[in-house]
């Protein structure tokens, strides 16, 4: 092979420094990063950088063996004297002439600028190209051996490739080369072992294991070479590999010795020091490494992260640390300072709650076994929303796992998040159990606790609505109230990313608002609800607004209107109901009364009969009472009758409240065929009376309006379109003037009367060519 040193050395360079190491014993083919080596080396640079036992050294020299080198390749192992000259340069010459490069020097020449230059003058009179490699390179920045190197690089663009092997960046200017587009650049994400690639190690060993099981300890592992090798060493005579490799971590014995001894125990003491304490957060930053190891320790952050490969960027200044590595690290903090890892813990969780990153700080809290911490930091922040699942900002599962049994708390903080997390299971009885020492906890509080109260208080509210919500409307109805008196005492900044309690608090009233028969205040928190849900990211209570809204327009009347929000309950992305969930029943019946109101009784009966089963035995007697009157008034469509019978009127009349009797009979009327209203196609020759004209919607006015009636939110219409938010508004507002409305809803019902929305009920709306003749 053209280029290969092979064993001849001259002068007194050691030649196992300048002669490249065999193809190893054990080597796992990697053709798609020999391949980004060969396109590589024709650039002037090309650096692999990655931690010990990533397998830097074993790709170089499978590369040199494939043959593509566009020269003589030329290998320097550097051992750690390599910052004096006097050492490494004369290596660099011994490896040249051992590669076959004349050389009229010994290699005991005087290292210095001058040999630099006359190299550098004698490579770029060659025809061909030289690969130098320098494996384990480790010059300091700005080192002679670091500025040397940089000199013999610039001043030999076409006649010298440089490969350079490291754990950290080489000190070669790297920004500058990348600029220009001659540096090649592989890094630890690069150099992991693919799945492909860690079954063929395996399979060295004699280990099988399932796909699932490989690619399990190819992620334990970050498919760190070294890390894998140490598995497979273990699985050869495991008689159940699979269960290895689910115990397998970075507290492994092998794993433990090999990383101090390569690794921890050659850093100098404030490094080792700053990766210890450290070791406990994932991901690191700046400041949070100086709250962990002090000030001092924290200023040797940047130092660190340039030095140790096993930290990657993650991005806007954070890192992430190798988990094997972490593993190792956090064991050797708990064998060497048992003491310090809640302190650390609780430092941790203290900076995390400050900045913003609650879900990681009450994590921390935990890990220091300090539970009743991590329930201040989620009553402070009024995050106990998430705790009831009210947002998809979900905080740690061993939080509602690891709820302390016991005696009362003396603080109300622990009793609230217990509380919430029983409401989550869901646990009625546990809840209540815990709300009462919460309220009991609140009263013993001092006065000047500054807002704290307020807070709990505020907690205390929103899991009595998240508890009642769909049991007792008129208790949920009066923790709203509360938690609306609270929101007033507290910063408005306090609130300003926590719509899941503004979104609980509207549903709840909208629903009040409803059985109290006031449907114009339901439908204004209803509609407020869809927009705070989805600020929340919360599908749960999107979707139960979106079924109330059905109901409430059943109650009108508006049976198309109705179907259409009861579609849109059940269309994807939204969640799927439990066969439990109250807002399900509440669907079925407005289903079963929309359809008997597009006149099919058949399938009426047969949503009505499910809506029947899921009411039994709960206490939704309002919702039953629907399901009464739509069951009444089933039967007597079936019978052809023309009036609503007076035992359904009478049954009726014991639970509704009256700012809902006019449109419920019209409701009624409808569906039995009066000519107030029908939902059923008119019969032959009994056309509707046409619509008055309207100004004709433009096609962009027309995809906003359909948009509009599948209850997008204006962020929702703006995405889905390709339009911005205020160019969304804009139109909505031409639509609502053309319309001669100022509401969605109204929007929606008069694009239905004039044809401009399609008739049916069912799938989403389609927007019509224009103006209705």
């Amino acid at each position: 092979m053209a280029g290969c040193a092979c064993g001849r050395h001259a002068g007194s360079v050691p030649a196992s420094r300048v002669t490249m190491p065999p193809l190893p014993k054990w080597l796992v083919p990697r053709p798609r990063l020999t391949e980004r080596l060969s396109r590589g080396v024709l650039k002037p640079l090309t650096v692999v950088v990655g931690p010990v036992g990533a397998g830097k050294s074993a790709l170089a020299v499978e590369w040199a063996h494939t043959g593509r080198a566009p020269g003589p390749v030329a290998w320097v192992t550097c051992d750690g004297r390599e910052e004096e000259p006097a050492v490494f340069w004369p290596r660099v010459l011994g490896a040249l002439r051992e590669s076959g490069v004349d050389l009229p020097w010994p290699d005991t020449v005087a290292a210095g600028p001058l040999l630099v230059a006359d190299l550098a003058a004698l490579l770029t009179a060659r025809r061909e190209p030289v690969v130098l490699v320098l494996d384990d390179f480790k010059a300091e920045p700005d080192s002679p051996i670091a500025e040397g190197v940089a000199g013999l690089l610039r001043h030999t663009p076409e006649a010298l490739r440089l490969l350079v092997l490291a754990r950290r960046d080489p000190p070669l200017h790297l920004h500058r080369h990348r600029l220009v587009g001659d540096l090649t650049e592989l890094r630890t994400a690069d150099l992991a072992f693919d799945d492909g690639e860690t079954g063929a190690l395996l399979a060295q060993h004699g280990v099988e294991v399932p796909k699932s099981v490989l690619s399990t300890l190819r992620q334990r592992t970050d498919g760190w070479a070294a890390g894998l090798r140490l598995a497979a060493m273990s699985m050869e005579h495991h008689p159940q590999p699979a269960q290895f490799v689910a115990r397998f971590a970075g507290d492994d014995e092998s794993v433990v010795t090999y990383l101090v001894e390569e690794v921890l125990d050659v850093q100098p003491p404030d490094m080792r020091h700053l990766l210890l304490t450290t070791s406990i957060v994932d991901p690191l930053n700046a400041d949070l490494a100086a709250v962990l190891a002090g000030p001092e320790a924290g200023r040797h952050f940047t130092a660190l992260v340039r030095q140790n490969s096993f930290l990657q960027s993650v991005g806007q200044g954070w890192f992430r640390c190798h988990q094997m590595f972490a593993a190792v690290l956090r064991v050797s903090l708990r064998h060497e300072s048992p003491g310090l890892v809640d302190d650390l813990h609780r430092r941790a969780a203290a900076w995390l709650a400050e900045h913003g990153l609650l879900a990681q700080a009450v994590d921390h809290a935990l890990a220091a076994d300090d539970w009743d911490y991590a329930a201040r930091l989620i009553v402070h922040r009024l995050a106990i929303g998430q705790v009831l699942g009210l947002t998809s900002a979900r905080l740690p599962d061993a939080l509602c796992a690891r709820v302390p049994a016991g005696p009362p708390p003396a603080a109300p903080e622990p009793a609230l998040v217990a509380a919430a997390a029983a409401a989550a299971r869901p646990d009625a009885a546990a809840c209540a159990t815990a709300l009462e020492q919460a309220a009991d906890a609140m009263s013993r509080l001092p006065e000047d606790t500054g807002d704290r109260a307020a807070r709990c208080r505020l907690c205390h509210a929103v899991v009595r609505m998240a508890l009642e919500h769909g049991r007792d409307v008129r208790v949920a109805r009066a923790a709203a109230g509360e938690a609306d008196d609270l929101i007033a005492q507290l910063p408005q900044e306090a609130l300003a990313d926590r719509p899941e309690i503004k979104a609980l608090t509207l549903i709840v009233r909208g629903r009040a608002s409803l059985r109290s028969g006031s449907p114009k205040a339901a439908e204004t928190s209803l509609t407020g609800c869809l927009k705070a849900a989805g600020a929340a990211g919360n599908g749960v209570l999107r979707r139960d607004s979106l079924v109330e809204l059905a109901l409430l327009e059943a109650l009108r009347g508006r049976f198309r209107a109705a179907g259409e929000f009861a579609a849109q309950a059940g269309r994807p992305p939204l969640p799927a109901w439990t066969p439990s969930a109250p807002s399900r029943s509440t669907l079925l019946v407005v289903r079963a009364w929309v359809d008997l109101a597009r006149g099919e009784p058949g399938a009426a009966r047969r949503q009505l009969a499910q809506a029947r089963a899921a009411l039994r035995g709960g206490s939704d007697t309002f919702t039953s009472g629907v399901a009464d009157l739509v069951g009444g008034l089933l039967t007597a469509a079936e019978r052809g009758a023309a009036r609503v019978p007076e035992s359904v009127v009478a049954a009726t009349a014991s639970w509704l409240p009256p700012g809902l009797r006019q449109s419920v009979e019209r409701a009624c009327t409808v569906c039995l065929g009066a000519p107030c209203g029908r939902a059923r196609r008119p019969a032959p020759g009994q056309e509707a009376a046409p619509a008055p004209p309207v100004e004709p919607l433009s096609p962009r006015e027309r995809d906003v309006l359909e948009r509009l009636a599948r209850m997008m939110t204006t962020e929702e219409i703006a995405e889905d379109i390709y339009l911005s938010v205020n160019t969304v508004k804009t139109h909505l507002k031409s639509v609502y003037r053309k319309l001669a409305v100022t509401r969605r809803s109204a929007a929606i019902r008069r694009a239905v009367e004039l044809g401009l929305l399609s008739p049916s009920p069912f799938g989403p709306p389609k927007v019509g060519a224009g103006t209705p003749r």
